[in-house]
């Protein structure tokens, strides 16, 4: 399992991907988190998560005017287990 703490700032984006094994949870401590999730973008507001199945496209995006503060949950580790994905 592994779990980080992340900062995002305003109009960034990760890039689309997926992983094989990971079962991922986001969950926003501040701002808002816009996540899609398999071609629907979630609205993820602070003290609110959701939950990644391994296999997904995703990409954590912030859309808004100000940071976004959140935590992911992996489990097992993500680390080897990223495909980034085109567009």
């Amino acid at each position: 399992m592994m779990v980080i703490q992340e900062r995002m700032p305003a109009g960034t984006a990760e890039r689309r991907h997926v992983h094989g094994k990971a079962r991922q949870f986001f969950y926003v401590l501040s701002g808002e988190l816009t996540m899609e999730l398999e071609g629907t973008r979630h609205l993820i507001t602070a003290l609110s998560g959701i939950e990644i199945p391994p296999g997904s496209r995703h990409q954590a995006r912030n859309d808004s005017g100000a940071d976004v503060h959140f935590l992911v949950v992996s489990s097992p580790t993500t680390r080897g287990d990223r495909t980034d994905l085109d567009g």
